[in-house]
This record gives C-alpha cells, structure tokens and sequence, in this order.
C-alpha cells in the first residue's frame, strides 16, 4: 500500500489527520472481503493511532514541523554559492507550531520537546538569558536538561542587545550535543574597566564547542579583543574533531591597530606563527579578519580544503601574511571569494615598505592554480595598468582555469544607476561602467575557459523580472548578447539560464 505525498500547499498540521483517515478508510473497505478469522486476528493495535510507538510519533512531527531550508542539513552549504539564507519570520512560525504541540498533553510534551530544542534563534539578550535560565534550573532540580536535544544555536541580535558572555557560557555548557554554532557578532565585550570572568574569556567558551566528543560541523566564530590570535584560538589545538566541515572566522575588535598588525611580532623564530591545528574535515574556510591571522592560518593543517572565501580589509590582502596562506594552501582551493576590489590594494602592495618590487611576484594564478569557481564583487575598479577592461579583482587580473566567475551585489549598482537619471530615449551613461565590467570578463586572453557567469544577487533577478525598468531589460539583453557571442552561459542566483525569451516576457508585463 502507498500513499502519495499530500500537495506541497496544504498546511503541514493537516497532514498527521490526512494520514490517519486514509489508513481507516482503506481499513474499512478492507474488513468486506476479508474472512472472520483474518480480522480475529489482527492486531488492535496496528490501526489505534493513540498506542504508536515512540518512534513513529517522532517521524510525525518530524514531517509536520519540517523547517524548508532545513536548518539542521548542512550538506549544501559548504559552497559559497549555494548559501541558504533562514528567515526569522519562519523561524517564529515553526515555533509557535512547536509549542501548541507540546501543550496538549505531558505524553505531547515529552514527544515535542527535542523538536523545540533542537534549533534555537537568539535575536534579543533576554531570549538568551531566559534560555540559560531554563537549563540551568533544570539541571538543579534533576530532571534533565533539554540542551541535549540543541543541535544548531544561531544568535543574530541587534548591536544593543547583544547577549551577555555569562548566559553564553551556560547554554554552550549544557549543549554537548551541538552541530551548527552560529554568532553573527551578537555578544557583548568584556569591559576593560571591570575584571573578566574567567568563565566568559574567549578561549574558554570555544573549549566548551571543541571538547572531545564534539560533534560540531559548522562553526561561525567571532573574536571581539585584540588578544593574539593563536592565544583566541588555543581551543582549536586540542580539538579531536573529525566532522568540522565549515569554519567561518570574522573578528569585531573595538581598535584598529590590529588590520595593519605585524604577525612577526608574535612569531617564533623562523619568523612564522605556528598553531598546531588539524581539521580534517575541513572543506570550507571563510576570513574576515587581519593579517596576522592569515600567518597563523599558514601553519594549519587542512588536508580537504577546498572552498576560501576571504572578506577582508583592503591591506590585508597586501601583508606577508596572506601570502604565506596562499602558498601553503593554494593549491588546494578549488572555489576563490574575493572581497573589496580596490586599485589601492596593488598600490599599496607595490609601493609601501618591505614589498615585492613587481606585479607579478604576487600572482593568485600562480599561487590558486586549480581554481574553477570565482566569486567577486561588483565594485570593481578601472585600474591605470589596464585601463581598457576592468579585472573582476585587481589581485586576479587572469587565471587559465577558471570556469565560472559569480558577482555579487550586482543590485546596488543597478539601484544607483537607477538612481543616477535616466534618458527619455537613447542608452543610459550611468549602466556603462556595469557594462564594461561585465563585458571585460569575456576576455578570452584573460579567462580562457570561462563558461559561466552567474549573478548571485536575489534582489537583482527581482529588478529583472518583476516587473523591470526598461533601461534595466536592455542592460541585461546587452550583456546576454556579448555571453553568447563568446559561447558563455549567463546565470541567475539559482543557477537558472537567463535567456531572451525571458526578458522580452517580463518587459511584456511592465508595459
């Protein structure tokens, strides 16, 4: 017997009595044909849903408190261009389902309760403190705590109303299970007036994250002082974990000494930070911080790396350090994010004291030999060395591997094009530079195997279809015809071919 999946429309709470009728219904019409002594023997239990084991009320709720994207499934977010954005409007819905489930009864309550732990979304100081609250209590009154069901803890709060480290320390103690750790630069700093915690130093609430049974595979983790980074990240060195597939490292300093810091200051005497960190697992690495920490990155060990996505200052890029990641690393990397396009990056390089003398001693095509995947932004600049094509990044001018090259924030600059004033008739000067960065990539001296291009930008594809300026279709029909012309693809966020037919459908419907 199979049933077919309800309709993807139908609200999830009907589907457990959906289910249920069904059953009965085939059941009843069953017991006509069926002998007295089959139905005597049949087991009551097999169609009284009130008696189900465990295990099956599990996979019940399961489906009807199903969360899409599904915020415990991490096996599609290693790549920085399939990043699944959760929303916290959905968030709050599933919840509200969760509660009513657990408040029909203490059986319900029980059943619910590792579905209403299992993800939890801080967006305020105070949701943190009544959490740390709730599991303390229970530990004290013996009951067991529910922060063995947390599986994904993702705090995203505004600036004043950062959770405090305290509650922090206590939620990550009573949560040994965790996969997913999130802090979207959500807690206080300790301040320097008042003598620290030591339970709330840094090093000590990422020692409860990487304890011995770890089972942690995605780690988003914020530095907030200007502590050495091997000193912030000692944890990680005893860290016996072979699941971490997703490191993400961003740093809020409150001082700005530290972007130009000098990582031989803190180094042995070969002049490198060494950090005896082995992440095996490791598949994706993303930077936001100094330069320092790209020399302590050097000396890790991450054999399966193979995504790099670095947002980072514009001098950072220009420092010892970041070279000496590449070169230990480099080779590996298969998918590249650059941020913060800059002429004063190379200027910098090539000009400040102690650099390389030439532009090519400084070679991302030499040092990222297997990269396919380029990701970039779209505020590149013109640069005075080549000043009739723009570089989708001035430290990546060429690479003979690279396939597909994704922009974003391609929205904001249409936005400010749009807002720039436009012609009554003729071409729009203000979209030339766009244009001429777009067209620049299909440059077969520069990116010879070049097939796709893809906009990563949701907001961009909303401004091509629903519905589009005029100016903005013709933009698109511009660069759409120059992508054929050189046999390459063009893409839209989701990886969905943007063709003609399609711009003169949603032109069709503004007019």
């Amino acid at each position: 017997m199979s049933l077919h999946p309800p309709h993807p429309r139908v609200p999830l709470k009907y589907r457990v009595t959906r289910l249920v009728k069904n059953l009965f219904v085939r059941k009843r019409r069953s017991d006509r044909n069926t002998p007295l002594s089959l139905l005597i023997m049949q087991n009551p239990r097999a169609f009284d849903h009130t008696r189900l084991p465990t295990e099956i009320w599990h996979l019940v709720i399961r489906e009807a408190t199903f969360m899409t994207p599904d915020p415990l499934d991490t096996t599609n977010e290693l790549s920085f261009l399939e990043a699944t954005s959760l929303h916290l409007p959905a968030y709050y819905a599933s919840m509200r389902f969760k509660v009513s489930l657990s408040l029909v009864s203490k059986r319900w309550n029980a059943l619910a309760k590792p579905f209403l732990y299992e993800f939890i979304w801080i967006s305020r100081a105070l949701q943190a403190k009544a959490l740390a609250h709730t599991l303390l209590l229970e530990f004290i009154d013996g009951a067991g705590s529910s922060g063995r069901f947390l599986r994904r803890l993702h705090i995203e709060t505004p600036v004043l109303e950062r959770c405090a480290p305290a509650d922090l320390h206590t939620i990550l103690e009573y949560s040994p299970q965790l996969t997913v750790y999130t802090d979207h630069q959500s807690v206080q700093r300790n301040r320097y007036d008042i003598p620290t915690d030591p339970r709330c130093r840094p090093e000590r609430l990422l020692s409860l994250l990487a304890h011995p049974g770890s089972q942690l595979r995605r780690l988003s983790w914020t530095n907030y002082d200007d502590l050495p980074f091997q000193q912030r990240m000692s944890p990680l060195q005893q860290m016996r974990t072979m699941r971490l597939e997703y490191l993400e490292l961003s740093s809020c300093s409150p001082n700005f000494h530290a972007l130009f810091s000098d990582p031989a200051s803190s180094a042995g005497s070969a002049g490198v930070v060494e950090m005896h960190v082995q992440l095996p697992a490791l598949k994706s690495l993303k930077v936001s911080l100094d330069n320092g920490t790209f020399a302590a990155l050097a000396t890790w060990d991450m054999p399966a790396l193979r995504n790099l996505s670095v947002v980072s200052a514009d001098f950072s890029y220009t420092g010892p350090g970041f070279y000496q990641f590449l070169e230990a690393h480099g080779k590996s990397i298969r998918q590249l994010e650059l941020g913060h396009s800059s002429s004063v990056v190379e200027e910098h390089y090539l000009t400040g004291p102690g650099r390389h003398a030439s532009r090519g001693s400084f070679s991302l095509a030499r040092l990222c030999p297997n990269v396919t995947e380029l990701i970039c932004s779209a505020d590149a600049e013109w640069h005075w060395e080549s000043p009739d094509w723009i570089a989708p990044h001035v430290l990546l001018p060429y690479h003979p591997r690279v396939e597909l090259i994704a922009i974003r924030d391609i929205d904001t600059r249409i936005v400010d094009a749009l807002g720039m004033g436009l012609p009554v008739e003729g071409d729009a000067p203000a979209f030339f530079p766009l244009l001429e960065q777009m067209s620049s990539l299909l440059r077969r001296e520069a990116f010879p195997a070049l097939k796709y291009v893809r906009d990563l930008s949701v907001e961009s594809t909303k401004l091509r279809t629903h519905p589009p300026h005029p100016v903005v279709v013709k933009f698109w029909q511009r660069v759409l015809t120059q992508c054929q012309r050189h046999g390459v693809w063009l893409e839209d966020h989701d990886g969905v071919n943007i063709t003609i037919r399609g711009l003169k459908r949603a032109s069709l419907l503004s007019g």
